[in-house]
């Protein structure tokens, strides 16, 4: 019954065992792993992970966790919070795609930072992670689209959740204390969309992070909050979003996993634009299109592109990820969409500017949200089309492990990193059977010495 969803979530939790978790899911928790690692070096050296560590460093604790990519220490709160940020700020990391949850950075940012306290396995570490992706989705896909449609930032809102389960897990709460955990998780959940293009938006992860570790802290020592606070009239569900179905957070708990729903980005930008690229990159492939041959650009896209993406003036990095005329215009002209097509100068190149005016993006409702269409007219009249019916890296088209893994070994180059690719990526293959988890933070240390 409804009125129970907080505590039979809880119980769920609390109850779950290793041997519970199928073979596949197992993998895929790895796999989501090691793209997030993958981003937090991308990241480490971020202008947002400077002033952020700059700000907070003063007023830190004891230095007991790692700063993934970097020498400093902060406590496991500070520490969780710069982790999310990381690894976020560069828009690569993995989607949930019904809910456009990033499932990862907030659990995982919690656990890293959380593992260098309380040692544990990395069995343990996984199934806890398993676990806090999961209760974040379900709670997700009970509010989803309204949630997200009326401004809440819902990785940051539902990430919450997922954090305070999963350390919830390894603090090894009871039943009533992980009611209590979850419901200290909803009252902090918070996180707008209208940060989205501002160094805000990462740290509304890392917050989450935070939160759901002080959530679980909080209860491990009886701290008590309500025990219906999903599903209370007045609790997260009815309150943050104009519908929800609160069947959607129990039902076949344990039969379904929403990791297995898992996607992973091969453009560092808002996941919606990424069919738009495909097709571009397919087209100035196939014919060999040079930018100043365009005309115009065509775009048939979903109402949720144009809702969160259509910034045809971008000034700066951040703002350039959430513009599909930018990503269009890039794709044409660089032939490739990275990290780099992302940085400050990028999208006030004249060239760039001036193609990204003759990119034309029209909203088709019937048009679905990981589809587009793209027709490329030239200047001598040809016309050129693509219909890109699921993007790269979606569930119907997705990346390999090799594909993570050159992903991953792309990022700690970006980042400047000087830990070793290979012994990261070797550490995650055989996590389950690591005993110690916090070797997973320590891993990522830069070196004296830089191997990739």
């Amino acid at each position: 019954m409804s009125e129970e969803t907080t505590r039979r979530l809880a119980r769920f939790i609390v109850e779950s065992h290793w041997r519970d978790i199928p073979k596949p899911v197992r993998h895929e928790a790895k796999r989501s792993i090691l793209n997030w690692l993958g981003t937090a070096l991308g990241g480490c050296n971020d202008p947002a992970v400077d002033i952020a560590i700059s700000a907070l460093r003063e007023f830190s604790g004891p230095q007991q966790a790692t700063i993934l990519g970097r020498r400093e220490r902060l406590d496991i709160l500070s520490a969780a919070v710069i982790n999310g940020i990381s690894s976020n700020v560069l828009d690569f990391d993995d989607t949930h795609l019904r809910t456009v949850i990033h499932p990862t950075v907030p659990v995982a940012a919690a656990l890293t930072a959380l593992s260098e306290h309380t040692p544990i396995t990395g069995a343990q570490f996984l199934h806890a992670f398993i676990l806090g992706v999961e209760a974040e989705c379900r709670i997700g896909n009970a509010v989803t689209p309204e949630h997200y449609n009326i401004g809440w930032h819902i990785t940051a809102t539902c990430g919450v959740f997922g954090a305070a389960a999963a350390c919830g897990k390894i603090l090894n709460l009871s039943e009533q204390q992980m009611t209590w955990a979850l419901g200290i998780a909803a009252t902090q959940a918070s996180g707008l969309t209208a940060m989205l293009g501002s160094m805000t938006k990462p740290y509304n992860m890392g917050h989450a992070a935070r939160n759901g570790l002080t959530a679980a802290l909080l209860a491990r020592k009886n701290f008590t909050s309500s025990e219906h606070g999903l599903e209370a009239p007045r609790g997260f569900a009815h309150v943050l979003s104009t519908r929800c179905d609160l069947n959607e957070i129990t039902a076949n708990l344990g039969t379904t996993w929403e990791l297995a729903q898992n996607a992973y980005k091969p453009y560092p930008c808002g996941i919606v634009v990424h069919p738009i690229i495909d097709g571009c990159l397919d087209l100035r492939t196939a014919h060999g299109i040079t930018a100043d041959a365009i005309e115009r650009i065509e775009l048939r896209v979903h109402p949720l592109v144009m809702k969160l993406t259509g910034n045809p003036t971008p000034q700066n990095g951040l703002q350039a990820k959430l513009s599909v005329q930018h990503c269009a215009a890039a794709a044409f002209l660089f032939g490739a969409v990275g990290v780099k097509e992302f940085s400050d100068a990028c999208p006030i190149e004249p060239a760039v500017v001036a193609l990204r005016a003759r990119v034309a993006p029209t909203v088709d409702e019937a048009i679905a949200a990981d589809a587009a269409d793209v027709v490329v007219l030239l200047k001598d009249g040809a016309r050129h089309h693509a219909f890109v019916p699921h993007a790269t890296g979606s569930l119907e088209r997705p990346m390999s492990d090799a594909d993570l893994e050159n992903k991953f070994k792309a990022l700690v180059e970006w980042g400047f990193s000087t830990c070793n690719a290979y012994d990261v990526i070797e550490l995650v293959w055989s996590f389950d059977n690591i005993n110690d988890a916090a070797a997973l933070a320590r891993t990522t240390v830069p070196s004296a010495t830089r191997t990739l």
